[in-house]
């Protein structure tokens, strides 16, 4: 977490960032697509096998319970693909920032939480008065 430590209170910045993991398979949803493949693959074998002369009309009712079983998991396995998940990056700043306010290289400006972004995994200043923009550095701990 991005700590900036001043005299009296402590103000805390969180970088929030949704991101889609749609295209990312994991392990769940890999076996809900292999078992809806299997579901499916015994669901028409069963209907196709209850009109031979051997079948049974039962066996056409576990075919389609098959078969749309295995649509069922293909729809939850879609469905929880679209979901988005919330990545929070925290930045705790270890050397000494002591200050009464942060307050802009160039300008002097004061700054708020709102001004600091995460780019590329660093701490970004934008300053609303100047318009820079500069990397947020820490002084060392020794």
């Amino acid at each position: 977490m991005l700590f900036i430590h001043c005299l009296e209170m402590t103000t805390l910045l969180h970088y929030r960032q949704p991101i889609n993991l749609g295209g990312c398979m994991n392990a769940g949803r890999i076996i809900a697509y292999i078992a809806a493949a299997i579901l499916i693959f015994f669901g028409v074998l069963f209907i196709w096998g209850a009109f031979s002369p051997q079948g049974s009309p039962g066996w056409i009712i576990v075919g389609v319970i098959s078969v749309g079983a295995g649509l069922g998991l293909i729809w939850l396995a879609r469905k929880r693909a679209k979901e988005q998940t919330e990545i929070i990056q925290k930045i705790e700043l270890s050397g000494d920032v002591n200050l009464e306010t942060l307050s802009c290289q160039n300008c002097g400006g004061t700054l708020s939480s709102e001004n600091i972004k995460m780019v590329a995994g660093a701490p970004v200043v934008n300053c609303p008065y100047c318009n820079s923009s500069y990397q947020l550095s820490e002084e060392p701990k020794w």
